[in-house]
């Protein structure tokens, strides 16, 4: 089942608590505190994986929550960190906020890491409360609650390549031709009722992504048919390849609607280029194909899926049109996040030694507070 949609809750693992001990040892009198700070918790991230292709596996796992870090012991031993928990994406997987509607992040990149949650912080041992005139503290702080989102995410496909056309006009059988991908082919409209990625070779070192999209009808932009649902993932292809049937009564009125539903989605997808082929050439004579108007800017180009005729230029065609856009830079609203870890300590030196920085202030609580409590 393809699923492209999904809302998914995430929350960050609690800060362990700080450790309110003592040194207790024979012969060292006034031992002092020697208590440890707590771990910190751990954060929920979003990892990409190049090897899905779908939300699928998100549909019953609603829920992420990352380990909490262990509380503090004595000794000044801090607390192990919370394990952390990656939820998994395909890339083109766009983040929002489900509550507010604020982007998150864009994921695109193979590898990239995205916090979707971050842990609380750590609480600190009763040895930072120690001065000169309090000897024995029994006060430590506790650990912070980690972030809880809702965060919603809706993917877009990647690919070079978008087949776009009106129901059974052959998106599915030429790329089943070109392809080892098996989409389902039938004589009745919307046999396509999720989007279906192939890999086409194109010479010996080189490849195509094809993605066949569900077929669009007039007042599909508004939400009629599924392409409202399923436009959104012709957005960051490359190449369009408008498929129109070459047993077509009026070919351009099937065009101009095409073009007016991509325009009416986005002018982003309006602008985009295009290639406009006919398909099911073994059904016309040799006059019929000479007298097909041209459509677009080019030429079109005639091809068969079942005999085969057409398919090698086709392919030379888009080959060379995506060689030449991938020249140009794609430009795409992402936001880069990366994962940020505790910042380190550096020492500055000093005549006879080195001096660490300060560590942050801890508040102590004051009159009416119970000591022991943060």
């Amino acid at each position: 089942m393809f699923v492209d949609e999904c809302t998914i809750r995430v929350v960050g693992g609690c800060g362990g608590n700080g450790c309110v001990s003592f040194r207790r040892e024979k012969f060292i009198p006034r031992g002092g505190p020697d208590g440890g700070d707590g771990g910190d918790g751990g954060s929920v991230l979003l990892r990409v994986n190049q090897h899905m292709r779908t939300l699928n596996h998100l549909r019953h796992t609603p829920q992420f929550r990352a380990g909490a870090g262990r509380p503090g012991l004595g000794k000044q031993m801090s607390g192990g960190r919370g394990q952390r928990v990656y939820v998994e994406v395909p890339p083109g997987t766009m983040v929002t906020d489900a509550e507010t509607g604020e982007q998150i992040a864009d994921a695109i990149e193979a590898g990239s890491e995205i916090i979707l949650a971050r842990g609380g912080r750590r609480g600190v041992g009763n040895v930072h409360f120690k001065s000169s005139v309090r000897r024995a503290p029994r006060i430590a702080t506790k650990g912070k609650p980690g972030e809880q989102r809702r965060p919603r995410l809706t993917l877009k496909l990647l690919a070079d390549i978008g087949l776009v056309g009106r129901p059974n006009a052959g998106k599915s059988t030429l790329l089943a031709r070109l392809s080892n991908a098996r989409p389902k082919i039938a004589d009745y409209p919307f046999t396509t009722l999720a989007p279906v990625l192939g890999i086409v070779p194109v010479g010996e070192y080189s490849s195509l992504v094809l993605a066949d999209l569900p077929g669009l009808i007039e007042g599909a932009a508004d939400g009629k048919g599924l392409g409202q649902r399923f436009l959104r993932h012709i957005e960051r292809t490359r190449l369009l390849l408008v498929l129109i049937e070459s047993i077509d009564t009026d070919p351009e009125s099937t065009y101009s609607v095409l073009r007016r539903e991509l325009e009416g989605w986005s002018q982003q997808l309006g602008s985009k280029q295009h290639v406009v082929c006919y398909t099911k050439a073994e059904l016309l004579t040799d006059q019929q194909r000479e007298r097909l108007p041209q459509l677009g800017p080019t030429p079109p180009l005639l091809i068969s899926s079942h005999t085969g005729m057409g398919i090698r230029r086709l392919l030379g065609v888009l080959d060379k049109r995506v060689l030449e856009l991938e020249d140009r830079e794609v430009v795409l609203d992402s936001q880069a996040v990366s994962v940020q870890e505790r910042q380190p300590v550096t020492a500055r030196p000093w005549p006879h030694r080195w001096v660490l920085p300060r560590r942050p202030a801890v508040r102590v609580p004051g009159e009416g507070e119970q000591e022991g409590e943060a």
